[in-house]
């Protein structure tokens, strides 16, 4: 019998598997590390492990073109290095001393060398953080240097790049190993957003939710513009969108903006993953409300989920962007929804999430202000979502949807000047644990549809839709009718309740017959409880 030995672990086989693995593996380094630079750290190395691999695959690539064109190996090495054979096919330069073998060769810090003092891993991962950066100016000042801090285990550290040397994020053809990657990272995303609570929410808007923006937006060519663009997940859809409907990415342009430094990075290391060209999110962060970097641009589409009810925003009453009224200092969210409408191009559309008590909030003249938008037929649909979709709050949620032009033509085939769009739907979706609630690909098909069929674009002739109002989930609403009802904009005021099935039985007889089942469930309770009594009179005596 030959000697037993210690059972290897085996490789994740599954998409499932390779995430759960790597976040386990990530959740070693924890230790006291804070919830935001725990983040910075992991998601720092994930895009490091992605850049090195995609390079790596492509130098073979290339290495493997010249030599089937009868290159000799000395020409080889004088054009395998160009940069442009790199960056020209969206992959990123990666200097020897940053590529994950070199880091995984040194997992254990790298002993002094001649004239070259002894460095631990956090040192040499810091370092391949600034040859990266160097070498492709695009990724300036995006990268973490922070892994050489006195409250990173080096040991663990060093672990980690062990565990993540296992994982191939290449070698499957580029769009594979880009999607591969770009799953990792959201899939990291997510959790750090759970496990931050409201704080996740400045960063990570749930994917059902931004499904829902973009699958009714439908988003083909133009600018795409997100002013508070988090950490990026609406274009990252955007993209995908595209490629499911066999389009191309490059007839679209991304614009967007973050005022917080390290949400910044977020995203433009999330749109290097994805191949998305991330200069449209600026060379920094900065304020929307202080200063708009892209204010000379008008967008095709726009999507955002602002923060909700910004108390204390930078605010200027003379700002030309609040067409429709000055909004309050003590609330931005009618700040958030006219910069929208600003900056949409004519034939524009937009989507929105914001808290539902922007469709009916009076005070400190949102009110006007929201009449003044439905009076402007500026509103195409709403959307109430159902709660549990944000674990980063409990405030009850919806979708505004904008339109620069609802007449019939390019936009649309069925003219719906004059009318805003209702859908209710709150009853959809599905509990993924506990504290969190998802759209389902059939709720999101539902309410897209639903607008399609509405608005008559090319997707609702594809599927031969036709719309019509369902009692409890849509209404097609005049301007008129709300005017009448103060300009409150929630759907469950419109939709009424849903149609109650006729099942054939005379109201009499249903009403007799339930009676007497009540009063035979009343006599079967009252001589339980006897016998019950009886038995408890027993035990005492």
């Amino acid at each position: 019998m030959p000697p037993r030995t210690k059972k290897e672990p085996s490789a994740p086989s599954t998409m499932k598997e390779l995430k759960d693995t790597l976040w386990k593996a990530a959740d070693r380094l924890r230790g006291s590390l804070s919830a935001n630079q725990y983040k910075d750290v992991i998601l720092g190395l994930v895009f490091l492990k992605y850049v090195s691999d995609a390079y790596d695959e492509r130098r073979e690539t290339i290495r493997a073109e010249l030599t089937a064109e009868n290159y000799d190996d000395e020409q080889i090495e004088d054009l395998i290095d160009d940069p442009e054979e790199y960056q020209g096919y969206g992959v990123f330069v990666v200097p020897p001393l940053a590529q994950w073998t070199h880091l995984a060769e040194n997992a254990k810090g790298r002993p002094a060398e001649g004239n070259e003092p002894a460095k631990n891993i956090g040192q040499l991962i810091d370092e391949a953080m600034d040859l990266v950066m160097k070498a492709n100016p695009t990724l300036q000042g995006t990268l973490p240097r922070l892994y050489n801090k006195d409250n990173i285990d080096q040991r663990r550290l060093g672990e980690l790049i062990d565990l993540f040397n296992s994982a191939r994020f290449s070698r499957q053809g580029e769009h594979r190993a880009r999607d591969l990657m770009g799953e990792v990272y959201e899939y990291f995303l997510g959790n750090f957003a759970r496990s931050e609570g409201k704080r996740g929410g400045e960063f990570f808007t749930p994917p059902s939710v931004v499904r829902v923006i973009v699958e009714l937006l439908e988003p083909s060519h133009g600018r795409v513009y997100d002013p508070c663009c988090g950490s990026g997940g609406m274009f990252v859809q955007t993209e995908k969108f595209i490629y499911e409907h066999n389009g191309d990415p490059k007839d679209i342009a991304i614009y967007g903006q973050e005022s917080l430094e390290e949400t910044w990075r977020m995203a433009k290391m999330n749109l290097a993953i994805h191949g998305i060209d991330n200069k449209g999110l600026g060379a920094r962060w900065g304020d929307t409300f202080a200063r708009d970097q892209h204010a000379d641009l008008q967008m095709n589409y726009v999507m955002a989920n602002p923060p909700f009810n910004i108390k204390h925003w930078s605010r200027n009453t003379e700002d030309p962007r609040w067409k429709f009224g000055v909004p309050p200092a003590t609330n931005a969210n009618y700040a958030w929804i006219q910069h929208i409408l600003y900056k949409l191009a004519p034939g524009g559309s937009a989507g929105v999430v914001m808290a539902n008590g922007s469709m009916s909030s009076n005070s400190n003249g949102e009110g006007t202000i929201r009449a003044q938008i439905v009076e402007a037929d500026l509103v195409s649909c709403m959307v109430a979502l159902p709660t549990q979709l944000f674990r980063s709050t409990g405030i009850p949620v919806c979708v505004w949807f904008f339109a620069k032009d609802k007449r019939a033509g390019e936009y649309g085939g069925v003219d719906r000047s004059g009318q805003v769009l209702f859908i209710d739907a709150r009853n959809l979706g599905y509990m993924v644990d506990r504290a969190e609630r998802a759209l389902s690909n059939e709720d999101i098909a539902k309410i897209a549809d639903t607008f399609h069929a509405w608005r008559g674009t090319r997707s609702a002739a594809q599927k031969k839709l036709s719309y019509e109002d369902i009692p409890g989930f849509c209404k097609s609403v005049g301007i008129p009718d709300i005017k009448a009802a103060d300009y409150a904009l929630t759907p469950g005021r419109y939709v009424g309740a849903a149609d109650v099935t006729d099942d054939g039985e005379p109201i009499d007889d249903k009403i007799e017959r339930l009676t007497k089942n009540l009063l035979a469930a009343f006599d079967e309770s009252a001589r339980l409880a006897s016998v019950v009594r009886d038995q408890l009179e027993r035990l005492d005596a």
